[in-house]
């Protein structure tokens, strides 16, 4: 099933629950939306490929004093693929810091199979080494 046989809703709903079981640290939820040989790809960083190294790597990123939140500023399709600019909050010991990013999502189905995603890493980890330890 390629991307276009999914609605563009469909897609937009699939980010969305992906946007809430990732601030609810719900990793295996997240797994779950992504193809089983899908892509994450911080586009200044290696490329995470499949659903198993995905779970690992984000699961890898959870402290206990450590909350993300992300605020979707603009979502839409276009041309079968989801564009959506958001402001990812890091959230450390009740302090916080805002990164911009955009994210690009192609679909296999109603799954994730390709997720590249676009920001300042320099900016992050500033925002990160700010906030203190995690």
């Amino acid at each position: 099933m390629n991307s276009h046989q999914v609605s563009d809703e469909t897609k937009i709903r699939v980010f969305t629950q992906m946007k809430d079981a990732w601030e609810a640290k719900d990793w295996r939820a997240c797994a779950d939306l992504m193809a089983e040989q899908g892509v994450l790809h911080s586009v200044m960083l290696t490329p995470c490929v499949g659903r198993e190294n995905f779970y690992e790597r984000i699961k890898s990123t959870e402290r206990p004093n450590k909350i993300v939140k992300l605020h979707i500023l603009k979502i839409g399709v276009s041309g079968g693929t989801l564009f959506v600019e958001r402001e990812d909050e890091i959230i450390i010991d009740g302090q916080s810091k805002k990164i911009p990013t955009v994210g690009i999502i192609d679909f296999s189905g109603d799954k994730i199979s390709h997720w590249k995603e676009y920001y300042d890493r320099a900016t992050m980890l500033n925002a990160i080494q700010e906030l203190g330890p995690h």
